[in-house]
Protein backbone atom coordinates (compact mmCIF):
# COMPACT_ATOMS: atom_id res chain seq x y z
CA UNK A 1 0.00 0.00 0.00
CA UNK A 2 2.83 2.57 0.62
CA UNK A 3 4.60 1.54 -2.83
CA UNK A 4 1.17 2.51 -4.68
CA UNK A 5 1.11 5.48 -2.19
CA UNK A 6 3.88 6.45 -3.64
CA UNK A 7 2.95 5.41 -7.64
CA UNK A 8 -0.53 7.50 -7.50
CA UNK A 9 1.30 10.75 -6.42
CA UNK A 10 1.21 13.12 -9.07
CA UNK A 11 4.44 14.72 -10.27
CA UNK A 12 3.83 19.09 -10.19
CA UNK A 13 5.25 19.53 -13.32
CA UNK A 14 2.01 17.17 -14.74
CA UNK A 15 -0.06 19.90 -13.78
CA UNK A 16 2.18 23.02 -15.25
CA UNK A 17 0.20 24.52 -18.28
CA UNK A 18 2.09 25.54 -21.09
CA UNK A 19 5.93 25.50 -19.75
CA UNK A 20 8.10 27.63 -21.62
CA UNK A 21 11.31 28.75 -20.55
CA UNK A 22 10.69 32.08 -23.04
CA UNK A 23 8.05 33.03 -20.96
CA UNK A 24 9.65 35.42 -18.12
CA UNK A 25 8.42 38.14 -16.16
CA UNK A 26 10.61 41.37 -17.72
CA UNK A 27 8.71 41.06 -21.32
CA UNK A 28 5.74 39.31 -22.96
CA UNK A 29 6.43 36.38 -24.97
CA UNK A 30 4.34 37.15 -28.68
CA UNK A 31 2.08 34.53 -29.83
CA UNK A 32 0.91 34.73 -33.27
CA UNK A 33 -2.09 32.50 -34.19
CA UNK A 34 -4.39 32.47 -37.34
CA UNK A 35 -7.24 32.55 -35.84
CA UNK A 36 -9.83 30.92 -38.46
CA UNK A 37 -13.11 32.67 -39.22
CA UNK A 38 -15.85 30.47 -38.51
CA UNK A 39 -17.98 29.94 -41.35
CA UNK A 40 -22.15 29.20 -40.57
CA UNK A 41 -23.33 25.65 -41.20
CA UNK A 42 -27.09 24.45 -41.32
CA UNK A 43 -28.57 23.81 -37.74
CA UNK A 44 -26.74 26.93 -36.60
CA UNK A 45 -29.61 29.49 -35.09
CA UNK A 46 -29.05 33.11 -35.67
CA UNK A 47 -30.33 36.58 -33.89
CA UNK A 48 -31.43 38.70 -36.01
CA UNK A 49 -31.97 42.05 -34.99
CA UNK A 50 -33.43 44.76 -37.49
CA UNK A 51 -33.58 48.54 -35.97
CA UNK A 52 -35.22 51.33 -37.52
CA UNK A 53 -36.85 55.06 -36.39
CA UNK A 54 -39.99 53.45 -37.46
CA UNK A 55 -41.11 51.27 -34.48
CA UNK A 56 -44.20 49.61 -35.86
CA UNK A 57 -42.00 48.63 -39.13
CA UNK A 58 -39.08 47.35 -36.53
CA UNK A 59 -41.46 45.09 -34.73
CA UNK A 60 -43.00 43.85 -37.84
CA UNK A 61 -39.85 42.59 -39.37
CA UNK A 62 -38.42 40.80 -35.68
CA UNK A 63 -39.78 38.01 -34.09
CA UNK A 64 -39.35 39.54 -30.63
CA UNK A 65 -40.77 43.28 -30.67
CA UNK A 66 -38.56 46.30 -30.05
CA UNK A 67 -39.97 46.83 -26.33
CA UNK A 68 -39.66 43.46 -25.22
CA UNK A 69 -37.66 41.27 -23.40
CA UNK A 70 -35.02 39.47 -24.84
CA UNK A 71 -34.81 35.98 -23.25
CA UNK A 72 -30.70 35.06 -22.51
CA UNK A 73 -31.45 31.14 -21.65
CA UNK A 74 -30.86 28.88 -24.26
CA UNK A 75 -34.04 27.75 -25.01
CA UNK A 76 -35.57 31.44 -25.11
CA UNK A 77 -32.63 32.11 -27.63
CA UNK A 78 -33.20 28.98 -29.48
CA UNK A 79 -37.21 29.81 -30.03
CA UNK A 80 -36.45 33.41 -30.53
CA UNK A 81 -33.87 33.21 -33.28
CA UNK A 82 -33.43 31.68 -37.37
CA UNK A 83 -32.30 28.04 -37.44
CA UNK A 84 -29.97 27.56 -40.65
CA UNK A 85 -31.78 24.70 -43.25
CA UNK A 86 -29.75 21.63 -44.42
CA UNK A 87 -29.82 24.10 -47.54
CA UNK A 88 -28.08 26.81 -45.31
CA UNK A 89 -31.34 29.23 -45.72
CA UNK A 90 -33.03 31.18 -43.13
CA UNK A 91 -36.27 32.78 -43.42
CA UNK A 92 -37.36 36.18 -42.48
CA UNK A 93 -40.43 37.86 -42.10
CA UNK A 94 -41.63 39.07 -45.19
CA UNK A 95 -38.20 39.11 -46.76
CA UNK A 96 -38.67 35.04 -47.33
CA UNK A 97 -35.49 32.77 -47.49
CA UNK A 98 -31.91 33.97 -47.35
CA UNK A 99 -29.10 32.16 -48.52
CA UNK A 100 -26.28 32.58 -45.59
CA UNK A 101 -25.05 29.18 -45.20
CA UNK A 102 -21.48 29.04 -45.63
CA UNK A 103 -20.81 32.72 -44.93
CA UNK A 104 -19.29 34.62 -41.69
CA UNK A 105 -21.64 36.91 -39.57
CA UNK A 106 -20.47 40.16 -41.08
CA UNK A 107 -20.99 38.45 -44.69
CA UNK A 108 -24.61 36.58 -43.40
CA UNK A 109 -25.10 40.62 -41.46
CA UNK A 110 -24.60 42.38 -45.17
CA UNK A 111 -26.58 39.95 -47.34
CA UNK A 112 -29.84 40.63 -44.62
CA UNK A 113 -29.10 43.69 -45.05
CA UNK A 114 -29.44 43.53 -48.57
CA UNK A 115 -32.42 41.63 -48.59
CA UNK A 116 -33.90 43.79 -46.02
CA UNK A 117 -32.95 46.84 -48.18
CA UNK A 118 -36.17 46.57 -51.19
CA UNK A 119 -38.62 47.06 -47.71
CA UNK A 120 -36.95 49.30 -45.33
CA UNK A 121 -34.25 51.97 -45.85
CA UNK A 122 -31.67 53.09 -43.39
CA UNK A 123 -32.02 50.00 -41.30
CA UNK A 124 -29.62 48.71 -38.85
CA UNK A 125 -29.16 44.92 -39.15
CA UNK A 126 -27.72 43.28 -35.81
CA UNK A 127 -26.75 39.03 -36.68
CA UNK A 128 -25.49 37.33 -33.39
CA UNK A 129 -24.53 32.94 -33.48
CA UNK A 130 -26.57 32.34 -30.45
CA UNK A 131 -26.15 28.55 -30.73
CA UNK A 132 -21.95 28.24 -29.58
CA UNK A 133 -22.10 25.93 -28.01
CA UNK A 134 -19.12 23.05 -26.92
CA UNK A 135 -19.31 20.03 -24.75
CA UNK A 136 -16.27 19.26 -22.47
CA UNK A 137 -16.13 14.98 -20.88
CA UNK A 138 -13.53 13.64 -18.43
CA UNK A 139 -11.28 14.31 -15.89
CA UNK A 140 -12.58 18.03 -15.23
CA UNK A 141 -14.53 19.47 -12.44
CA UNK A 142 -17.91 20.12 -14.32
CA UNK A 143 -18.14 18.02 -17.34
CA UNK A 144 -21.38 19.04 -19.74
CA UNK A 145 -21.87 21.09 -22.34
CA UNK A 146 -21.22 24.81 -22.21
CA UNK A 147 -22.91 28.01 -24.33
CA UNK A 148 -20.52 30.62 -25.07
CA UNK A 149 -20.89 33.65 -25.73
CA UNK A 150 -18.06 34.55 -27.53
CA UNK A 151 -17.00 34.22 -31.16
CA UNK A 152 -13.30 33.39 -30.09
CA UNK A 153 -13.16 31.35 -27.77
CA UNK A 154 -10.37 29.37 -26.54
CA UNK A 155 -9.63 26.26 -25.27
CA UNK A 156 -8.77 27.16 -21.87
CA UNK A 157 -11.37 29.80 -21.75
CA UNK A 158 -13.90 26.58 -22.17
CA UNK A 159 -11.60 24.50 -19.70
CA UNK A 160 -12.14 27.54 -17.45
CA UNK A 161 -16.39 27.36 -17.49
CA UNK A 162 -15.57 23.76 -16.83
CA UNK A 163 -13.72 24.18 -13.36
CA UNK A 164 -10.40 23.23 -15.77
CA UNK A 165 -8.75 19.91 -15.60
CA UNK A 166 -8.63 17.71 -12.30
CA UNK A 167 -5.56 16.68 -10.83
CA UNK A 168 -5.62 13.26 -12.14
CA UNK A 169 -6.92 14.91 -15.82
CA UNK A 170 -3.97 14.29 -18.44
CA UNK A 171 -3.09 17.44 -20.19
CA UNK A 172 -0.76 16.14 -22.49
CA UNK A 173 -4.20 14.41 -23.72
CA UNK A 174 -7.36 16.23 -24.75
CA UNK A 175 -9.04 15.13 -27.48
CA UNK A 176 -11.09 17.87 -29.50
CA UNK A 177 -13.63 16.38 -31.66
CA UNK A 178 -15.27 18.79 -34.59
CA UNK A 179 -17.93 18.52 -36.95
CA UNK A 180 -17.48 18.57 -40.61
CA UNK A 181 -19.32 17.85 -43.79
CA UNK A 182 -18.28 15.03 -44.20
CA UNK A 183 -18.53 13.64 -40.14
CA UNK A 184 -15.90 14.60 -37.66
CA UNK A 185 -12.57 15.16 -36.87
CA UNK A 186 -10.45 14.08 -34.01
CA UNK A 187 -7.03 15.37 -32.94
CA UNK A 188 -5.34 15.44 -29.69
CA UNK A 189 -4.13 18.70 -27.77
CA UNK A 190 -1.08 19.15 -25.50
CA UNK A 191 -1.64 21.95 -22.71
CA UNK A 192 2.39 21.37 -22.03
CA UNK A 193 2.88 22.63 -25.37
CA UNK A 194 3.25 25.90 -25.96
CA UNK A 195 2.55 25.45 -29.64
CA UNK A 196 -1.00 24.95 -28.99
CA UNK A 197 -1.48 29.11 -28.37
CA UNK A 198 -0.44 29.21 -32.15
CA UNK A 199 -2.03 26.30 -33.45
CA UNK A 200 -5.29 26.24 -35.62
CA UNK A 201 -7.46 24.54 -32.81
CA UNK A 202 -6.63 26.70 -29.99
CA UNK A 203 -9.47 28.64 -30.68
CA UNK A 204 -12.92 26.42 -30.59
CA UNK A 205 -15.82 26.02 -32.98
CA UNK A 206 -19.32 25.97 -32.21
CA UNK A 207 -20.25 21.95 -31.50
CA UNK A 208 -17.08 21.30 -30.74
CA UNK A 209 -16.02 18.61 -27.69
CA UNK A 210 -13.28 17.92 -25.79
CA UNK A 211 -12.51 14.84 -23.64
CA UNK A 212 -9.93 14.94 -21.19
CA UNK A 213 -8.51 11.61 -20.56
CA UNK A 214 -7.41 10.51 -16.92
CA UNK A 215 -3.88 9.72 -15.34
CA UNK A 216 -2.86 6.34 -14.84
CA UNK A 217 -2.53 7.69 -11.17
CA UNK A 218 -6.20 7.99 -11.07
CA UNK A 219 -6.89 4.10 -11.55
CA UNK A 220 -3.91 3.32 -9.31
CA UNK A 221 -5.52 5.66 -6.45
CA UNK A 222 -8.68 3.35 -7.49
CA UNK A 223 -7.10 0.56 -6.58
CA UNK A 224 -5.44 1.87 -3.45
CA UNK A 225 -8.97 2.71 -2.44
CA UNK A 226 -10.14 -0.64 -3.12
CA UNK A 227 -7.16 -1.92 -1.16
CA UNK A 228 -7.91 0.55 1.69
CA UNK A 229 -11.50 -1.07 2.02
CA UNK A 230 -10.33 -4.39 1.73
CA UNK A 231 -7.48 -4.05 4.49
CA UNK A 232 -10.47 -2.47 6.73
CA UNK A 233 -12.80 -5.29 6.09
CA UNK A 234 -10.00 -8.09 6.41
CA UNK A 235 -9.24 -6.23 9.94
CA UNK A 236 -12.43 -6.24 11.06
CA UNK A 237 -13.02 -9.76 10.54
CA UNK A 238 -9.98 -10.89 12.09
CA UNK A 239 -10.91 -8.79 15.15
CA UNK A 240 -13.85 -10.67 15.28
CA UNK A 241 -12.43 -13.49 14.85
CA UNK A 242 -9.78 -12.83 18.03
CA UNK A 243 -12.34 -11.85 20.07
CA UNK A 244 -14.66 -14.85 19.30
CA UNK A 245 -11.76 -17.18 19.98
CA UNK A 246 -11.31 -15.50 23.23
CA UNK A 247 -14.57 -15.61 24.68
CA UNK A 248 -14.54 -19.40 23.78
CA UNK A 249 -11.79 -20.17 25.75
Amino acid sequence: MLLLSVVACIPNEKLIYFPNPEFNTQAPTAVYNNRQTYQLQPRDVLSVRIKTLDEDTEDYFNIQPSNGFMPLDPAGLFINGYSISSEGMVTLPEVGEVQVGGYTLEEAEAIIRDAISSYISDATILVKLVSFKVTVLGEVNRPGYYYVFNEQANVLEVLGLAGDLTDFGNRENITLIRQTENGSDAILLNLKDPKLLASDFYFLQPNDVLYIQPLQAKQTRDNLNTLSILGILFGAVSSTILVLNFINN
